[in-house]
């Protein structure tokens, strides 16, 4: 039995600003999603990350390529409308903004409950408050919470409860696409301590975008780095970090805050000239598991 549980292939997607003009957001993106792995998807705003997630979660339609989720292809109609069910109850994400993702009129014991009455799935714990208590204890929060509005909580919060109603379903799957960029820094931590916490107990898969490349290095098994709607290079989060290959990634690495204040202020940090930026290469693998974008012809 094959332990990919996401394909994506030659993902490519199209926004019209016009009748005339277009902006390529995603461009010829593959890479793979092992059962139980947390891949990390880095690069500056307007690379394409989210647009990727909402690929991969059927929110936007491909203009190009396919995606596999247990070898389903879930860009075909008539395939995702047969399974539509199961993907919709497997696959969760967790949005950056918690205050639009959260509907304004419900309680956090009904936002929590939600997916599990929507698809007719009995509460494991008796009841749908029942459940929605024990989701909101599992991040962290007491059943104070259970009857208020998601403006009497804060951002920290808010994100918990998001991160309590994707867990409720207990997805195999789960795209957390920014869900600690507006958060405090001891928030941060604490999301993505529990974030880890549900892939090493639960072996839920994840797919994480972020910016923070320190977070990205202390919770991702592999890691992807996008530019301009590219993949520019894929490796092992270690290898990766230690051996960075393209030029954007290794400016990125350099722009990592060090704690220490004198090292920080003589360090020297890299530039990246986009108008160098070579599109037309593909991921060739230079060492196992460690792809580059770069020139067929180059060895």
């Amino acid at each position: 039995m094959s332990d990919i549980l996401l394909d994506v292939q030659h993902l490519s997607h199209v926004f019209k600003l016009g009748k005339h003009a277009v902006i390529k957001a995603v461009d010829d993106v593959s890479f793979q999603l092992k059962k139980g792995e947390i891949f990390g998807l880095v690069g500056e705003s307007g690379s394409g990350k989210s647009t990727v997630a909402r690929c991969i979660m059927n929110i936007y339609k491909p203009t190009a390529g396919k995606i596999l989720y247990t070898g389903l292809d879930i860009c075909d109609r008539l395939e995702f409308r047969k399974y539509h069910k199961m993907l919709e109850a497997n696959r969760q994400i967790i949005f950056q903004d918690s205050t639009s993702s959260l509907n304004q009129r419900m309680t956090v014991a009904d936002i929590i409950a939600e997916p599990m009455h929507i698809h007719h799935i009995k509460p494991p714990r008796g009841s749908l408050r029942a459940e929605a208590e024990f989701q909101l204890s599992y991040v962290g929060m007491d059943s104070s919470y259970l009857d208020k509005y998601p403006t009497e909580l804060s951002g920290g919060q808010r994100q918990r409860v998001a991160i309590a109603r994707a867990l409720s379903m207990e997805p195999e799957l789960l795209v957390a696409d920014e869900p600690i960029a507006s958060l405090d820094v001891s928030i941060q931590a604490q999301i993505i301590n529990l974030l880890r916490h549900c892939n090493r107990e639960h072996g839920c898969s994840m797919l994480f975008i972020a910016h923070d490349l320190s977070m990205v290095e202390y919770l991702c098994d592999r890691v992807g780095v996008m530019y301009h709607g590219k993949l520019v290079e894929i490796a092992p989060t270690a290898e990766l970090y230690a051996n960075p290959q393209h030029p954007y990634t290794k400016t990125l690495l350099s722009a990592i805050p060090i704690p220490d204040p004198i090292a920080e202020r003589n360090r020297k940090r890299m530039d990246f000239d986009e108008i160098t930026f070579d599109r037309d290469g593909v991921l060739t693998e230079i060492a196992p598991g460690h792809f580059v974008l770069r020139k067929e012809d180059l060895e």
